[in-house]
């Protein structure tokens, strides 16, 4: 990648996300719709999620190991990845305080759980725990933790060289990603992520909304919490001032469909740069026939824990 690009990437990094994302959050959560009433589905994935909690703090293998999923794998703070059997060799190194304010939302064969809890690191986290019905039973298939910031009040949106704009392409992932997929559903679920993506390029809001569920929020390391409103909002003021987006290209992606409800996760960032990569996991969910992302929660990888 030419050493422009990398500059002009690294640029937008540091000057225009924090001030977009901040102006995005003055938009009145309260007026976001919840998600559906979950079933009574809900309360058993409830007790499953606190029940793995526990035998993380008791190192309790055995009890743990019947709740993963084989595909499972978890994203600490710092963007380290643990995979099953690494999760597994040392539970209370990795083990979380017990949850508050835990909220569980089910979409089809898909749950997640959602709250803030103390890490292991002693870090106050937001938490995305993804759980997914195989074989009759719930299992943990992600779990991952994000540390937000308090909502600011935005500063003055910098100007953005006009040069900018010109020197970015979103080939990845607007045209391709690094995915073969499986099935007409996981298709279907591409093509709504990729519909998101160019219309984030176009400022498009009317067609962004389409496919993001009302429910949703943004959630990355560093900042606070973005509703869809939000979103939607600093879309708009991207383009009534002339505010290009960039996306960061995808590197790896796995997804998984259960019913109307589908796990996304991702490893994003630009190949051969210093800027840090992003860890990425989605929740979608299948509306009168029409694939929606429910949450996304991104969490920064720190250069020491990159693999």
């Amino acid at each position: 990648m030419p050493g422009a690009m990398r500059r002009t990437i690294r640029w937008i990094l540091r000057h225009l996300w924090p001030g977009a994302v901040a102006a995005g959050v003055l938009i009145a959560v309260l007026a976001q719709p919840r998600a559906e009433p979950a079933s009574g589905e809900a309360a058993l994935v409830l007790a499953a999620d606190t029940t793995l909690g526990d035998a993380m703090r008791n190192g309790d293998k055995s009890v743990a190991r019947r709740l993963l999923s084989l595909q499972f794998t978890y994203a600490d703070e710092n963007g380290k990845l643990h995979e099953r059997k690494e999760f597994l060799a040392d539970l209370k190194s990795i083990a979380a305080a017990p949850a508050a304010d835990v909220k569980v939302t089910i979409y089809g064969l898909v749950a997640m759980v959602t709250g803030h809890r103390k890490s292991a690191l002693d870090s106050d986290t937001f938490f995305l725990d993804i759980w997914a019905k195989q074989k009759g039973a719930w299992r943990a298939l992600i779990m991952q933790d994000v540390v937000l910031a308090a909502a600011k009040v935005p500063a003055t949106e910098p100007e953005v060289p006009g040069w900018v704009a010109k020197l970015y392409e979103c080939k990845n992932p607007c045209q391709t990603i690094p995915y073969r997929v499986r099935s007409p559903a996981e298709q279907d679920i591409v093509n709504a992520f990729q519909a998101i993506e160019k219309a984030s390029i176009a400022h498009d809001a009317d067609d962004y909304a389409k496919h993001i569920a009302d429910e949703f929020v943004h959630y990355r390391s560093g900042y606070a919490p973005v509703p869809k409103l939000g979103r939607i909002a600093i879309i708009q003021a991207q383009k009534e001032h002339d505010i290009p987006a960039l996306l960061s290209a995808i590197q790896s992606m796995r997804l998984w469909v259960y019913g109307d409800g589908a796990a996304m996760i991702s490893t994003n960032g630009v190949p051969d740069d210093a800027a840090p990569l992003l860890r990425i996991a989605r929740v979608w969910v299948r509306r009168n026939g029409q694939w929606q992302m429910a949450v996304s929660a991104q969490t920064v990888i720190k250069a020491s824990t990159q693999q």
